[in-house]
């Protein structure tokens, strides 16, 4: 025990050190967004977005509508956008938020441009995109842009990310717009885009998001103390489901719309739709380049990100991120749970539920934690479980399985599979004792095996015997049977030790209509081969007995000793005198007579016994017994009850009744000789048996 012990702290400790290296130089690292990626695929759920966020995208469709028709190629006449705004407007639209970078001046005239300032300044609820970048530009922002600078001391330091550069809308437009905000943002380094920072700093100014500076409008905050940030000071992004969770709406199905209205026609899609609604307006064409990766999406519109970033600040839906202490606490509890557990089991299935177990649970955690907001490190943990468990396993191989085969290997001939298990699962069970328990004990014998054994030679008879006492043996042991003995041609068996089966006397009388079954179908081939027809009796009781390692010090088989198994093996013998194949006491028939079919045979005192038992023959399981047996049961059931109550006429008659049946002709016997002998006042309905 002492020595296990030890053995699974040091595994547990060992592989802990390991988990922890690993977790800290960042080995998990793009496995851990994979699982992340995992998580967010297989929890999230879409009903969760908001319903007041919507997306106009210029999709594929809209470039080649106006391209065919109206001869328009990209980019468009910004008058196209104000009249969207103007839709926006006459809809009673939150904010309008754009993700187009108007950094040129409009190919079709400064009219253009002015008019699209107009409609922006109009709206009063227009944002638009700025584009922050870490390449070198010698020129200072423009005036324009520093109206919309923070205050640099309101926000922790480390959540400010730095850049070199701006892009920007042309003048007109950025001085007509409510607020501007970042669009660019980078993603980890396989790619995906899982994180978005709020604030960036460019040229000594800071400058929010687009998604931060939205909320900081709509919410009148100007704080981050609400935000929780993992260790790089960025925010994670709650997707709530793949590309399509916004409803989207095709630009030119909108500005089709517009047009449908000034000519005083009924809209395709009326303004009212969008009131009360934040407006994002991006690109979702490919030509357009931009669509990124999500951890839900290969192909996702750059616009449908900042729109759940927004989701997430204006909701409070966050993901906050687990402190490493509460990661190092995970890898050593379940490091040291997987080497401790591995190391004190033996059995291989135990072993296995115990390894699924455990490599659920930091699954378990990881969902949990999901459900509860959070991204908890489950690749550290998860590797802690299964190389501690390795590990252990292969130490338990070197220092017991050494052993364990030694066991098998003496034993596996002599004693049955499930004792040994229980050996190597306690080798404290190679000592001498027992235990007092209920079981059900089973006797067979072959009739006759005197006179087949004087008609075989020494060679034939081995061969016989080998032949029927495997094909028997298998369907005991199939049962979960416990193999006692071979005594010549009988076996000995029982059920409920040395494992627990509550439903040992039905396995018990199962077994024994298997074997009956396999000797009818066995019978011609040894006939065949050895001129011998071959038939079973077999006494099953089911109660008390003592069980457990029976000898001496040096040399004890498992074994059962008891009243119970001497009744048993007495109802094996009473079989030769009643013509059954199968005869069981009466404790065994209390339970089992709701799924075995019985005939009661008598009432008999064996010898040796005092006390009288019911004695009964099985004859199927209830459901594979014909209707006309169960008549025949009925008839002689009947018949039985006339006899006990001594109306012995009125048995005879019932009993004549009862064809191709040798237990009713028995009874015909003996009732003709009661009636003849009239002695009623020392009859007490209990048959005496003479021999064993």
């Amino acid at each position: 025990m002492k020595n296990r012990i030890t053995r699974g702290l040091i595994v547990g400790l060992a592989v802990f050190l390991v988990a922890v290296i690993l977790h800290f130089t960042h080995v998990f690292r793009v496995l851990e967004w994979k699982t992340w990626d995992l998580r967010l695929r297989l929890l999230s759920d879409p009903s969760r977005a908001s319903q007041d966020i919507v997306l106009f995208l210029i999709d594929q469709d809209s470039l080649d509508v106006y391209e065919q028709d109206q001869g328009l190629s990209w980019p468009w006449p910004r008058q196209m956008y104000s009249a969207l705004l103007d839709y926006c407007s006459q809809a009673g639209t939150k904010a309008v938020v754009f993700d187009l970078v108007f950094s040129e001046s409009s190919v079709y005239g400064v009219e253009d441009d002015e008019d699209f300032a107009r409609a922006i300044r109009d709206a009063g609820n227009v944002f638009l995109p700025i584009f922050l970048s870490q390449e070198e530009k010698p020129e200072e922002p423009p005036s324009t842009l520093k109206k919309f600078s923070l205050d640099k001391s309101q926000f922790p330091q480390e959540a400010i990310y730095p850049m070199a550069s701006a892009t920007m809308p042309v003048d007109s437009l950025i001085g007509a717009a409510q607020r501007v905000g970042n669009v660019r943002f980078s993603p980890d380094d396989d790619g995906i885009y899982r994180r978005l920072p709020l604030l960036f700093s460019c040229k000594n100014l800071v400058l929010p998001s687009v998604p931060l500076a939205v909320s900081d409008f709509l919410e009148g905050t100007n704080s981050l103390d609400f935000v929780p940030r993992d260790g790089s000071g960025q925010m994670i992004i709650r997707y709530h489901g793949p590309t399509g969770t916004y409803q989207s709406y095709s630009m030119a199905a909108l500005i089709n719309s517009y047009a449908q209205m000034m000519e005083g026609k009924a809209p395709q899609i009326p303004p009212g739709t969008f009131s009360g609604k934040i407006v994002f307006v991006g690109a979702s064409a490919p030509g357009l380049f931009d669509l990124r990766p999500s951890p839900l999406s290969s192909v996702c519109p750059g616009v449908e990100i900042l729109a759940t970033v927004l989701d997430n600040l204006l909701q409070r839906d966050f993901v906050r991120q687990s402190s490493d202490a509460f990661v190092i606490v995970l890898a050593l509890l379940f490091s040291l749970l997987a080497g401790l557990g591995t190391t004190f089991l033996k059995n291989i299935w135990h072993i296995v539920i115990f390894a699924l177990v455990c490599a659920a649970l930091p699954v378990g955690v990881a969902v949990l934690a999901f459900i509860l907001g959070y991204w908890t490190n489950f690749t550290a943990p998860e590797f802690a479980v299964l190389l501690s468990f390795t590990a252990a396993s292969l130490l338990n191989y070197r220092f017991e399985g050494k052993q364990r085969r030694f066991i098998k290997s003496v034993f596996r001939r002599y004693l049955s599979p499930q004792v040994i298990d229980r050996i190597l699962a306690d080798p404290n069970l190679l000592r001498l004792g027992g235990e007092k328990r209920e079981i059900t004990s089973f006797f067979t014998d072959l009739a006759g095996f005197t006179a087949i054994s004087e008609g075989l030679s020494p060679e034939e008879l081995v061969n016989l015997l080998n032949d029927y006492l495997s094909e028997m043996t298998d369907i005991i042991l199939s049962q979960g049977g416990t193999l006692d003995k071979y005594e010549g041609d009988a076996i000995i068996a029982f059920w409920n030790a040395p494992l627990t089966q509550t439903d040992h006397a039905l396995r018990a009388c199962r077994a024994a209509l298997a074997c009956q079954k396999r000797l009818t179908e066995l019978r011609p081939d040894f006939q065949s081969r050895y001129g011998q027809e071959l038939s079973m009796r077999i006494g099953i009781n089911s109660g008390p007995a003592v069980v457990g390692n029976m000898g001496s010090r040096d040399r004890f088989d498992y074994t059962a000793m008891g009243d119970t198994i001497n009744l048993a093996s007495r109802l094996e013998g009473a079989c030769k005198q009643y013509g059954v194949p199968i005869m069981v006491g009466e404790e065994t028939f209390e339970q089992v007579k709701d799924q075995i079919v019985t005939k009661e045979v008598d009432l008999i005192r064996v010898v040796g016994r005092k006390k009288p038992v019911r004695v009964f023959e099985i004859l199927g399981e209830r459901g594979e017994v014909s209707e006309e047996n169960l008549a025949g049961i009925a008839a002689f059931e009947q018949a039985l009850e006339a006899y006990r109550q001594g109306n012995w006429v009125e048995a005879l008659n019932l009993f004549q009744e009862i064809k191709n049946d040798m237990l009713a002709q028995m009874y015909v016997d003996r009732c003709q000789k009661l009636i003849a002998s009239g002695d009623r006042e020392e009859w007490t309905g209990v048959y005496e048996l003479k021999e064993k």
